[in-house]
C-alpha cells in the first residue's frame, strides 16, 4: 500500500457514496477493469470472500448439500421456456451471438443465474421419487448488464453462491426454502455483525417466476437498505415448464417442487457500510483475513522484534490469524495502514513496553487502547475478538432499531422519508395499487413483511381500509 493510499478519506457523513468507493480502493479490496460496470476483486477483498465462502459452504454441506458447476451459457429458448422469469431477466441479459467468426445459430445467454440450467438437468436425471431430494449448490459468476454500477453492490459480474433444490412435497419444498433463508440470517448476524429483518417480500417485489421469495434485510449506516440475501419457493411452476416429472410411490406420475436461493459479493459492501468508519475497514473478527498485527516500535531494537514474533507465533498456534509488520514505515504510517485494512485487533510494542513486560492492545472497532501483561496477551486478545465480535453486532443493531420508526398515514411516511433515512414500519392492504402509491409519493419501496409481526390490527396507512400485513418499508440499494 502506497503513501497515496492512506491519504484522508472522505468523510461517510459528508458524502457517503464517496466515502464507501474510498474504502473499497484505499482498503485494496477492488480496482475498476478496463470493461465498464466490472471489477478486479484484489487479493484482500477475495481473502474476504473465500472465508465467507467457506463458513457458508460448510453450513450447506451439514444440511446434505452438494456441490455442482453448471455450464455458464444458456440458449435463448431454454431461457424461454418459463415465461415470468425471462420477462423479470430480459433487461440484464448479455448474448452471445458469434462464435469465432462464425454466427450462431441461436443465441446464448450469458447465465444471470441458473434455474434454467438446473431444470434441463434434474430433468433428466429425476426419475424416481427414490432420487429426490436433490440439494444441489454452486459458487460461480453470473452475468447482469446492470445500468448503474457500484463496486460489489452491483456490477456486471458478480461472484455469488446458487442454491438450488427439487423436492417430492410442496412441504418438503417451503422447508428448505425457509430452512437456509434461517442459515444466511444466522450467518449475517453472528459471523458478519450485521443485524437483519427475515420476512417475505410482497408478490410485486418477488423474483420473476417463484411462487414466495423470502428475504434478511439489513439498514446501513446512512440508513438505506440492502437485501442481503434470498430464498425462492418455486411450487411446480418450473418443473411443469421444463417438463420436470418423477415418479411417486403410488405410481403416479407428478411434478417436482424446486426452491433456490443465494447470496452475492454484495455482502461485503453490506458489511462495510454497516461497520466502517472514517479510518477504513472495519472487519468482524470471524471473517476478517488478519485477526491481528503486531507492530514493533523503535529502530535496531531486536528484543523487541524477537518478542514481536513470539507472539505472532503463540496467536497462530492458538488458531489466531496474525501478522508482524516489521516494515521500515513509521510507526504511525504502520498503524493508519492496520487501521485502514481493518485488522480488529493491533498490538503495540516498543522498548519501555518491554522493560515493563507489557504491550498496548488496540481494538479496530473502538480505537481504544489497553496495557495488558505480556504473559497474559494471548488470553487477552481472545477475550478482545470475542468483545469486538459482540460489541459490532450490538453497536449495528442498536443504530438500525434508532433508525427504524412507525407510521399510520402515507402523509407520516412521506414526513418521516423526508427527515431521515431508515426501516418505516407501517400497515398495508395487501393492494398493489396502494404499494404503488407509496413509491411514487415517497421513493420508498417494501423491503419485506416480516415473519414475526406485531399482533394487533391496523388499517393500512394509504387507503386505510383493514391491513392485512405489517411492512417495512424504506430506500434501498
Amino acid at each position: 500500500m502506497n503513501q497515496n493510499e492512506l491519504k484522508e478519506i472522505t468523510s461517510r457523513d459528508v458524502d457517503f457514496a464517496q466515502w464507501y468507493t474510498d474504502i473499497c480502493k484505499k482498503a485494496e479490496l477492488i480496482d475498476y477493469s478496463s470493461i465498464k460496470g466490472c471489477m478486479v476483486i484484489r487479493p484482500y477483498g477475495y481473502a474476504i470472500w473465500e472465508n465467507i465462502q467457506k463458513e457458508l459452504d460448510r453450513r450447506f454441506k451439514e444440511t446434505g448439500h452438494e456441490n455442482v458447476a453448471m455450464p455458464m451459457f444458456i440458449s435463448e429458448s431454454l431461457l424461454q421456456k418459463e415465461k415470468d422469469h425471462v420477462e423479470g431477466f430480459a433487461p440484464e441479459v448479455a448474448w452471445v451471438t458469434h462464435g469465432g467468426n462464425e454466427e450462431l445459430p441461436e443465441r446464448l445467454c450469458v447465465r444471470p443465474t441458473s434455474e434454467t440450467l438446473f431444470c434441463e438437468h434434474y430433468a433428466n436425471i429425476v426419475k424416481s421419487y427414490r432420487d429426490l431430494p436433490k440439494l444441489y449448490n454452486q459458487w460461480c459468476s453470473v452475468v447482469r448488464w446492470e445500468k448503474t454500477t457500484r463496486p460489489f453492490l452491483r456490477s456486471r459480474e458478480f461472484l455469488w453462491q446458487e442454491g438450488h433444490t427439487v423436492h417430492r412435497t410442496s412441504e418438503e419444498a417451503k422447508e428448505e426454502t425457509l430452512k437456509m433463508l434461517n442459515i444466511y440470517a444466522d450467518f449475517c448476524e453472528n459471523i458478519l455483525a450485521i443485524p437483519v429483518i427475515k420476512g417475505e417480500k410482497t408478490a410485486k417485489e418477488k423474483f420473476a417466476g417463484a411462487e414466495n421469495t423470502y428475504t434478511i434485510e439489513a439498514l446501513m449506516y446512512n440508513g438505506i437498505a440492502l437485501q442481503s440475501a434470498t430464498s425462492h419457493y418455486f411450487g411446480d411452476n418450473f418443473a411443469k415448464a421444463f417438463h420436470m416429472k418423477f415418479m411417486d410411490k403410488d405410481n403416479q406420475e407428478k411434478y417436482m417442487y424446486q426452491t433456490s436461493w443465494g447470496l452475492s459479493t454484495r455482502i461485503i459492501g453490506a458489511m462495510i457500510m454497516t461497520h466502517s468508519d472514517d479510518h477504513g475497514l472495519v472487519l468482524p473478527p470471524h471473517i476478517a483475513p488478519m485477526k491481528v498485527t503486531v507492530i514493533p516500535i523503535g529502530k535496531n531494537h531486536t528484543e523487541v522484534i524477537d518478542k514481536s514474533y513470539e507472539i505472532a507465533k503463540n496467536l497462530k498456534l492458538e488458531g489466531i490469524s496474525c501478522t508482524v509488520d516489521d516494515s521500515e514505515k513509521s510507526p504511525g504510517y504502520r498503524f493508519a495502514e492496520a487501521e485502514m485494512r481493518g485488522i480488529p485487533v493491533r498490538i503495540e510494542l516498543g522498548p519501555r513496553d518491554l522493560e515493563k513486560n507489557t504491550c498496548i492492545l488496540v481494538r479496530r472497532d473502538t480505537l481504544e487502547k489497553v496495557e495488558v501483561s505480556l504473559e497474559h496477551v494471548l488470553e487477552e486478545v481472545v477475550k478482545l475478538l470475542s468483545d469486538i465480535q459482540n460489541s459490532m453486532y450490538f453497536r449495528a443493531k442498536m443504530r438500525r432499531d434508532e433508525m427504524t420508526k412507525s407510521a399510520t398515514t402515507l402523509e407520516e411516511m412521506k414526513k418521516l422519508s423526508e427527515q431521515e433515512n431508515g426501516f418505516i414500519k407501517a400497515y398495508w392492504c395487501g393492494n398493489r395499487t396502494c404499494e404503488e402509491k407509496i413509491k411514487e409519493e415517497t421513493g420508498i419501496t417494501s423491503r419485506c413483511i416480516p415473519f414475526e409481526e406485531d399482533n394487533q390490527e391496523g388499517i393500512c396507512c394509504v387507503c386505510g381500509k383493514k391491513a392485512e400485513h405489517l411492512v417495512y418499508w424504506g430506500k434501498q440499494y
